[in-house]
């Protein structure tokens, strides 16, 4: 095969992959220049691409090429990896945390043109300048997967203006990263911390270093060039060892009312600490916030506790069998199955309604394959007369009457009064109670996943092999409990015993356990706002800090070696460029039993189309077996070098880099500072991203137009770091939804002008806005009036009805007599009323004012609250219609540092609410209590 084979469609390939030895194709050692010249020739060079921008900002919807079955062929690992126990937390091993809402999928739309104005997935609303608002009905512009965020007069397509901003913002990192090295190269020898030989990212100690007051962007002015990492010996009398995100000064702070009034402001009231007077502080000492952020003395060893103390873990409920009439049908009739059996069969059938798993044809075998493997061994089916039933084919089962047993629990419990549910509630929490927390070096921490996960069907993440799976039940002896030498080891259940109970002082685990589907280790861990998991994510984002002082020394580097003759020099650089500017995982080592997902450094020649001049079409099953599709455009050079990586006799199955593992790549980068591995770009280039875009930031008006900002800010990131995303399923609906919430609101407005016009007739002459104020919105017409006022009469019904169910409930918990059912009639009159408000308002033509007292001034402020919603509610729905595509939810979670989040709420006085859920704050809070509005990255 030439080496222009490798511009053909797949189907249009050989597929061997192999040598006639059965080994891979390999790619030489070295490259000649007369390759390098040929290739050149064959391929004129073109200009530079822009840097990192994905040419397609949308989802995945149309496939013109490369469409044959199993392109993601299995790929061997270069060394299998042990299943051995491992105590590493359950995150150190994956590249990172993304929550499953958020992550890449797949559309199943079939086009990819402009949609029409009546669209699900048209823009609801767009807006011409600030405060005007185009509304839902009127013809929107014609929106382009390319010109997301774009303003209306704009020609210029997002993707090249935001190509040109990425360059500005790759040659402000340059010029940054040589300031702070020359401002490190001034400081005195002395005070230059000692470099970690560990290449142990998840252990490396914290990176800390003295900050000026003014930092700029971050970087200290009077850190030395060598600092980096804290030092081994702490010096108690320098402020080296304080971490970045806290300014340090040439005097101590030695006034402990001044520092617990410091403490009292950053955290505005919300402390944990107590408000303290001279009579009691001594006693409540014990109960101060622990600020472990600002102790510099925490992460410099690998023993993360002496003391610990827990409960063990919560076990699900043991099976309970089905009613004597809920049977499996087979083949229409019911048959009789061991409890174990039917326990399987009851995953299936109480999940019919979660279609996108029980009609997939991977999910059905696999299912199917295990529920045959359990039969055998309890002895199979029978039928009413005892006699065997051999189950055979799946689509003879029906598991319709489980279905139904279990939807009508459902049900019913949905249906229980609430102070039932509230009673249910608070015994489960205090049977639980014991396990929430646990005692670590002294301090009450709280848990994470203290309970042992059920019994049921593996679902796995995009194309996973193996959903359907069923994922045993987890017994005692499986469960490896970690706790202090001193500490009372938890009883297990009764009649078991825990498989080994040790005394890791290096885990941050509580207990852990293998899981059959994956052999993968489960842990307990720490909840997300517990100081562990907040001092990984302060390493994590301290570790992407540290990077850009180094950043562009690693990207003259690279620029460099994609010339390199050398293969393996060569394929790492363009794999490290490829990761720095496109955001590409590097990818693990996959033993022959692990799911087939692929990152940089395991490409195959299937999973890359080189498309002339320098388009790279990249199509593969990425992390969780999401498939990962783009287009983008690359550096000549890097084209270059991915056709000579494809060059014959490779083919499918044959890896793109053969000569590079992500253990060497990640070996290379320690080079430039300790501890820096691949996934560590992703985090610097969203966060340096960020602070950049946040440093020209100007933003003003209400909230909602703040939060629009920060939202375009985060989009920007998210299309720069190629964090992209299908359009949901729902979107459509949802945009349906707050389209006629706007129009809800309009026709509030219109109603309101009728009450002014029936106070004063004469007022439509009068007005200066003039008669057409008064008409009703060309948006809404009578047919749609007609529709909405129903809605709102059984709106206000049902308001009423639950009002009613709830007032019941109180009474009869508090022993009084509940109301008749004549009472709610006579509640529902009101919307009787409302009814008929609205059809003599239809017949007349005429709507009376309403309210005490009113006249047109108060009618007035009516309207002017309601045009604030209305625009509210616009810029809810643009941000929505412009998000629709980006995972902004990734890049603000996992990868933009939380402080810059803080930092605009504070610095536009926005509350941290409106961008953190409590959860988030939580996991966070080390963030929102360490940085005030003039942080830098």
């Amino acid at each position: 095969m030439s080496s222009s084979d490798d511009d053909v469609p797949l189907a249009g390939r050989k597929s061997n992959g192999v040598q006639p030895n059965g080994k891979p194709h390999k790619s030489a050692n070295t490259i000649p220049k007369s390759l390098d010249k040929a290739m050149d020739t064959a391929n004129k060079p073109t200009k530079h691409a822009a840097p990192g921008i994905s040419i397609r900002n949308g989802p995945v919807e149309t496939m013109d090429l490369d469409q044959q079955p199993g392109v993601n062929g299995k790929r061997k690992g270069r060394a299998k990896m042990s299943n051995g126990a491992s105590y590493k937390d359950a995150s150190d091993d994956s590249e990172e945390d993304e929550p499953l809402s958020k992550r890449r999928r797949v559309s199943k739309s079939n086009t990819r043109d402009d949609p029409p104005s009546d669209s699900d997935d048209a823009p609801l609303v767009s807006k011409n300048a600030r405060g005007k608002i185009v509304a839902a009905g009127k013809k929107p512009p014609n929106i382009k997967e390319t010109s997301i965020g774009e303003s209306e007069a704009s020609d210029v397509p997002l993707q090249e203006k935001l190509a040109k901003e990425k360059a500005v913002i790759e040659q402000r990192a340059a010029k940054e990263a040589k300031a702070i090295r020359k401002e490190e190269a001034k400081a005195p020898a002395k005070k230059r911390s000692k470099k970690l030989d560990s290449d142990d990212d998840d252990e490396q100690p914290l990176v800390k270093k003295k900050a000026s007051k003014a930092q700029t962007n971050g970087a200290s002015k009077a850190t030395p060039k060598g600092a980096r990492a804290a030092k081994a010996v702490k010096n108690e009398d320098s402020d080296d060892d304080k971490p970045l995100s806290k300014s340090s000064s040439a005097k101590k702070q030695k006034d402990t009312n001044a520092a617990q009034s410091k403490v009292k402001k950053e955290t505005k009231g919300k402390s944990l600490k107590k408000e303290e007077t001279e009579q009691d502080q001594e006693a409540e000492d014990e109960e101060e916030e622990y600020r472990w952020w600002e102790d510099p003395t925490k992460g410099d060893g690998t023993t993360k506790w002496t003391t610990l103390e827990h409960a063990g873990v919560v076990f699900p409920p043991p099976y309970e069998p089905l009613p004597r009439n809920v049977k499996l049908l087979y083949d229409g009739k019911p048959v009789s199955l061991a409890p174990e059996a039917e326990e399987v069969a009851t995953f299936f059938g109480s999940m019919l309604n979660s279609t996108h798993n029980v009609e997939n044809p991977t999910f059905q075998k696999n299912f199917f394959a295990d529920f045959q493997e359990i039969l055998k061994k309890t002895g199979g089916a029978k039928d009413k007369d005892g006699s065997k039933v051999e189950i055979k084919e799946f689509t003879k089962c029906d598991f319709k009457p489980m279905f139904e047993f279990f939807d009508a629990q459902r049900a019913e419990k949905k249906a229980l009064p609430a102070a039932e549910k509230k009673k249910l509630k608070a015994e489960k929490d205090a049977v639980e109670a014991p396990y929430m927390y646990c005692m670590w070096d002294g301090r009450k921490q709280k848990v994470g996943n203290f309970r042992v996960e059920p019994p049921g069907l593996f679902r796995g993440r995009g194309e996973h092999p193996k959903t359907g799976r069923v994922k045993k039940r987890v017994k005692p002896e499986q469960i490896t409990i970690n706790i202090g030498k001193e500490a009372q080891v938890p009883p297990a259940p009764k009649g078991h015993n825990w498989k080994e109970v040790k005394h890791d002082q290096e885990g941050t685990w509580l207990a852990m356990w293998q899981e059959n589907i994956n052999n993968a280790y489960k842990y307990v861990m720490l909840a997300a706002n517990s100081d562990v998991k907040g001092q990984s994510d302060y390493k994590k984002f301290e570790k992407a800090r540290e990077l850009k002082k180094h950043i562009d020394r690693i990207r003259d580097d690279y620029t460099l070696e994609l010339k390199d003759e050398v293969m393996a020099n060569r394929q790492r650089a363009t794999a490290v460029y490829l990761i720095d500017k496109f955001a590409l995982r590097a990818g693990n080592e996959k033993g022959d039993e692990e799911a087939d997902t692929v990152g940089c450094c395991s490409l195959k020649f299937e999973h890359v189309t080189l498309k002339p001049p320098n388009t790279v079409i990249f199509d593969f099953l990425g992390k969780d077996s999401i498939r990962f599709y783009d287009e983008v455009e690359v550096d000549a050079q890097a084209f270059k070098n991915l056709k000579i990586f494809k060059k014959a006799p490779k083919a499918d199955g044959d890896e793109i880099f053969d000569r590079l593992t992500t253990t060497s790549l990640n070996k290379h980068l320690s080079n430039y500072m300790p501890g820096l591995t691949a996934k560590v770009f992703r985090t610097y280039n969203a966060s340096y991203t960020m602070s950049t875009l946040l440093r020209d930031m100007k933003s003003e008006g209400s909230i909602a137009e703040k939060i629009k900002d920060y939202n375009d800010a985060n989009r920007k990131v998210a299309i720069l770091c190629n964090h992209k995303r299908t359009v949901t399923a729902g979107h459509g609906a949802q945009m349906e939804k707050l389209g006629d919430r706007i129009k809800g609101l309009k026709y509030q407005k219109w109603r309101v002008k009728q009450m002014m016009l029936h106070l004063e007739p004469k007022l439509k002459k009068k007005d200066k806005r003039g008669a057409d104020f008064y008409e009703l919105d060309e948006d809404l017409d009578q047919e749609w009036i007609r529709e909405h006022q129903k809605y709102l009469v059984e709106e206000q019904r049902q308001k009423i009805e639950k009002k009613f169910g709830k007032d019941n409930e109180k009474r009869k918990a508090e022993g009084e007599k509940e109301m008749k059912h004549k009472e709610l009639e006579e509640r529902l009159a009101v919307a009787e009323e409302l009814a008929q408000k609205f059809k003599k308002e239809n017949k007349t033509g005429t709507i009376e004012a309403e309210g005490r007292g009113p006249s047109v001034e108060k009618l007035e402020q009516q309207l002017e609250k309601l045009d604030q919603r209305i625009q509210n509610m616009a810029f809810q729905a643009e941000d929505k219609e412009n998000n629709k595509e980006v995972a902004l939810g990734t890049s603000k979670i996992n990868y933009i540092d939380p402080r810059l989040t803080v930092v605009f709420s504070k610095k536009f006085n926005v509350p941290i609410e409106k961008f953190f859920s409590k959860t988030l704050r939580e996991k966070f809070d080390w963030a929102v209590k360490s940085v005030e509005e003039d942080w830098e990255f």
